[in-house]
């Protein structure tokens, strides 16, 4: 009798240990385990992503009619498609290269898109995809300005804050033997329109964007400076969102879609 009464009081503990690991399961995935963030965002029925909209091509606001579109906000559409199953479930979140950052960091965006160069500083602070598309650092000038690089002793460059070109173009004016001054502005219109008043001499960033401000007056200058790979930026806990995003864009190159994007906006140059 004694030895049943012993069993029967292990076998009840040994349920009561049973029920009460069981009874954190909600039969979710807990939050902030992997693949939690994905889940976000198909319970929210909507992907947030940040997007530039003054950069003809890639992202471009059009006012006249509100509507923003690009080569970038075709790869968010994209994203949506794999992981809602629809790719118009997007919302867009104007950001710049000071404001994209934290975007990210705040919440406020599940993906940055927005011409996002990697580095291996930024690796530190977000994750990437690997690259889908690569650039250089231009020069945009008036056509009775600078005819190159090696007339830019005491020329002033307008540059966006937070980018990478007022770096790269320190390195090559040191490399050149050459002084610049720097004019740091929030959008690129506003280093459009500073060229135009000619309180700069160039306007500097990625080609690509550049090309989307070249009229009547200006030109791009052949000079080219350090390569620029553009990433899908994800928040740096959010491994899971990374890892499809980077699957996606690889069977995008493999399939020849990213390709007839490229082609579809005219980046093929």
């Amino acid at each position: 009798m004694r030895r049943f009464f012993l069993s029967a009081m292990v076998g009840l503990l040994a349920l009561s240990l049973l029920a009460g690991c069981g009874g954190s399961s909600s039969g979710g995935t807990p939050s902030g385990s992997a693949g939690s963030e994905i889940e976000a965002i198909q319970q929210r029925g909507v992907l947030r992503a940040g997007v530039k909209i003054d950069v003809p091509k890639f992202g471009y606001k059009d006012p006249a009619t509100g509507e923003i579109d690009g080569f970038e906000i075709d790869i968010v559409r994209a994203i949506a498609k794999d992981i809602l199953g629809d790719e118009t479930k997007i919302e867009l979140a104007p950001v710049n290269a000071k404001t994209r950052g934290p975007a990210l960091d705040n919440g406020d965006v599940d993906v940055v898109v927005a011409t996002f160069t990697i580095t291996e500083d930024r690796k530190n602070n977000w994750n990437f995809s690997a690259p889908y598309f690569q650039d250089f650092v231009g020069l945009l000038v008036k056509k009775d300005g600078p005819k190159s690089w090696k007339e830019f002793d005491g020329k002033r460059i307008g540059v966006a804050q937070s980018a990478t070109t007022r770096d790269s173009l320190t390195a090559a004016a040191k490399e050149a033997g050459i002084q610049v001054e720097f004019l740091e502005f929030q959008t690129y219109p506003e280093i459009k329109a500073a060229l135009d008043a000619g309180r700069i001499d160039a306007f500097s960033v990625d080609v690509a964007i550049l090309l989307g401000y070249v009229d009547d007056t200006t030109v791009i200058l052949d000079d080219r400076f350090s390569p620029q790979d553009y990433g899908v930026a994800t928040k740096k806990s959010h491994t899971a969102l990374a890892q499809r995003v980077d699957d996606l864009l690889a069977r995008m190159k493999e399939s020849g879609e990213l390709d007839q994007l490229l082609e579809k906006w005219e980046l093929k140059y």
